[in-house]
């Protein structure tokens, strides 16, 4: 077949990158040598826009085992544990076919983690739709919901954290990002690098069919109106294969037989021989008439693009191939030696002993293009929104407003589609400021959330970077978790667009920051870009998924207040920030200013008090303050228990809005019983915190002194209406 523009255009490629090939192979590629050249050198798999960036990012620490470049990171929790982690997006499959998209994005992510010899104990999600007035809102909602929960449920792995939001930015491109938690032994971690030549390469899993030619190539461009076409493109997931297919794998990998593994995600075949191949500094050669096929007269380009699902490449050790084989026999999974590594330091591939495509391995990983692009930086935004000069509206008519919003209404319509407790490890689960899991027949456990805030990025990248950082440090903290480590998911639009490339690098510059400031390492990611249609891209979204340590597990810590007659202290200073606030966007539509500033010594010194308070036992719940401010994370609190608070009247702030709606960054709120106090203040005050007894919890009622009472049988009625009349 001649290799047209039009071929090269429709396979991702610029005409300078084919040139690039023609160069580097000194000949034209054939046909499937373009399609693997369009695989790898696509923005999700070779991150050629990014790169350069992440590098940025502080990966290291003591508590890390293995940091980005592998299939997951990979963090020591002490007593030989390590837990696996990684989050990832599936944005562009979701909005074109939402169950099998969600639910493919949540096995991908598993296998990323059970490859390196993990058992998942733990799934979150992330999601984001559009306006719930738009016509596909609905429709995409329900179908991503019971996807994610129709593969983790099947396979019997715990859905136990997450957020939903909506926002019109994501009306033609919505946010399907998965996370997987995994615990191993540290001394049976395993990794994708190959190692010695003429081992043998095996395939294992499903079948190879024609679903999800071109996907990582989809994922790597914008939509337009013609995405509804691109459905062939969506791969289709089996979560019963993938429980064979998981147990199989953990079987095997309990002696020496494997030397690397690696999952076959986007790119499939392709990417899994390739990035093996060149992490180990070999060749491979696959014999693709051996690869097995569910569908009839499949070619080598279908075989080596497909992106099917529970699908794995191992090398094994000599002589270890007929106890591979009757492991996986066992499990009724397909187990077939497809080819061998080679010291050619080539990407060899035959097809009935016919040579059909030779590749060099370092034109297709290390000589992949990385781009310096030009981008432009953000000016903090100068509007100040003078409360005065806004019509007025009571404190409890505005609570209501944001209660009873999209955003912050309960959600438990979609929690209740997951299995949380399976497994029978979930201590906690979605609800609290982050979930957590037991490490199975021992008193520690993990802490793990998830957490993003696009508006304030928008509005200034580098500070929402640090901010976002600094929430997802303080959820794990309020549950009394030390945070350990981060993944991100990196949404973003058109990086070829200098405004969106500079959102990246600028979100990036605070994430940084706030991970080396806070001793918050990244230890794996994923960079989704592109994501828009019709150049309208969305508003930078990165995400990021935290886990913490909790040494011994005593009892959980959440932010349902506990009893009556509690003593209520705010610790951190309140300045009563409100441009880009929940109460401006709700109230009165206003989305204008800069996020609230984030004092990352505050975050730390703040965040290590009120753990030492929770590890001392003094505590009897904490909640972060965040979207909403204070007087929406009192509601919260409220709602999820049985008793409700009486809030003094502040008298520093000329306005109870500011006090009570601003979001200030650094703060929390802690429950303390009244035999606790001295110890509490004493413990605050050694460290220089700032607090403030701001009032105490009573039974049945909502009540901020002076300006409302409510029952919080009635907040608890507010804060259902909205899902409950979707």
């Amino acid at each position: 077949m001649q290799i047209t523009d039009k071929t090269i255009e429709n396979h991702g490629l610029t005409k300078d990158e084919y040139t690039n090939i023609q160069k580097l192979l000194k000949r034209n590629p054939n046909l499937l040598e373009l399609g693997i050249f369009s695989a790898m050198w696509n923005e999700h798999c070779s991150y050629k826009s990014s790169r350069i960036h992440l590098k940025k990012l502080p990966t290291k620490g003591k508590q890390v085992i293995q940091g980005p470049g592998e299939n997951a990171g990979v963090i020591d929790i002490g007593d030989e544990d390590a837990i696996i982690f990684k989050i990832e997006s599936h944005n562009h499959p979701s909005y074109i076919e939402p169950y099998q998209g969600a639910a493919t994005g949540v096995g991908g992510i598993l296998r990323d983690v059970f490859t390196m010899g993990a058992r998942p104990i733990a799934l979150l999600n992330s999601i984001h739709f559009g306006s719930p007035s738009h016509p596909k809102t609905k429709s995409l909602l329900a179908g991503v919901v019971s996807g994610i929960g129709g593969y983790g449920n099947c396979i019997g792995i715990p859905t136990v954290a997450g957020e939903t939001k909506f926002n019109e930015t994501y009306n033609e491109n919505i946010l399907v990002n998965a996370m997987a938690v995994g615990h191993a032994k540290k001394s049976k971690i395993f990794y994708s690098k190959a190692k010695g030549v003429n081992k043998a390469v095996v395939y294992v899993g499903s079948k190879t069919g024609r679903d999800g030619i071109h996907g990582a190539s989809m994922a790597s461009a914008e939509f337009d109106e013609n995405s509804e076409e691109k459905k062939p493109t969506v791969q289709v997931g089996d979560p019963f294969t993938e429980k064979l297919l998981l147990e199989a794998c953990l079987e095997l990998m309990r002696d020496d037989s494997i030397i690397a593994i690696q999952d076959m995600g986007a790119a499939g075949l392709t990417s899994s021989s390739v990035e093996m191949a060149s992490k180990g500094s070999l060749g491979i050669e696959l014999n693709l008439e051996k690869v097995p096929c569910r569908e009839e007269n499949m070619t080598p380009y279908e075989m080596m693009l497909s992106e099917s699902q529970e699908r794995m490449l191992i090398i094994l050790e000599n002589g270890k191939e007929n106890h591979a084989r009757e492991i996986f026999k066992k499990w009724d999974l397909d187990f077939v030696v497809i080819g061998k590594t080679t010291n050619t330091r080539n990407l060899t591939l035959k097809y009935n002993d016919k040579l059909e495509g030779e590749i060099p391995i370092n034109i297709l990983s290390s000589n992949a293009p990385i781009y310096d692009r030009k981008f432009s930086k953000k000016k903090v935004p100068a509007d100040k929104i003078e409360i005065k000069n806004l019509k007025k509206i009571k404190l409890e008519d505005a609570l209501i407003k944001i209660l009873s919003s999209p955003n912050h209404s309960n959600k438990s319509w979609i929690t209740n589609q997951y299995d949380q407790m399976v497994m029978c490890d979930t201590v906690q689960r979605s609800g609290s400021d982050a979930a957590v899991i037991r490490i199975h027949g021992k008193d520690k456990a993990i802490a793990v959330t998830v957490d993003s805030s696009a508006n304030y990025c928008k509005s200034h990248p580098y500070t929402g970077g640090k901010q976002i950082v600094s929430e997802n440090w303080r959820n794990l903290i309020s549950v009394g978790a030390k945070p350990l480590a981060i993944t991100n998911c990196l949404n973003f639009g058109n990086p070829e667009n200098k405004e969106i490339m500079g959102e990246f690098a600028e979100c990036l510059d605070g994430i940084k920051k706030a991970c080396e400031f806070l001793n918050f390492p990244v230890v794996s990611g994923n960079v989704s870009f592109y994501n828009g249609t019709n150049k309208k891209n969305i508003y930078p979204t990165p995400v990021i998924g935290g886990v913490g340590l909790i040494k011994k597990l005593v009892k959980p810590i959440n932010h349902n207040f506990k009893g009556s007659n509690n003593i209520v202290i705010l610790i951190g200073k309140t300045f009563g920030h409100l441009e880009q606030s929940c109460y401006l966007k709700e109230n009165y539509s206003i989305i204008k200013g800069k996020p609230p500033e984030v004092n990352l010594l505050n975050e730390k010194n703040n965040g290590e008090a009120v753990l030492n308070l929770i590890n001392l036992n003094l505590i009897s719940s904490a909640h972060d303050i965040s979207s909403g401010g204070l007087i929406t994370a009192l509601s919260e609190m409220s709602i999820g228990s049985n008793f409700g608070v009486k809030i003094k009247k502040p008298k520093k702030l000329t306005s109870s809005i500011e006090y009570f709606f601003g979001e200030d960054q650094s703060r929390y709120i802690l429950e303390i019983e009244e035999k606790n106090l001295i110890g509490v203040e004493k413990v605050l005050q050694s460290k220089n915190i700032y607090y403030e007894k701001i009032g105490f919890t009573q039974d049945n009622n909502f009540e901020i002194e002076g300006e409302m009472k409510i029952s919080i049988n009635d907040l608890f009625k507010i804060n259902n209406q909205w899902y409950n009349n979707y």
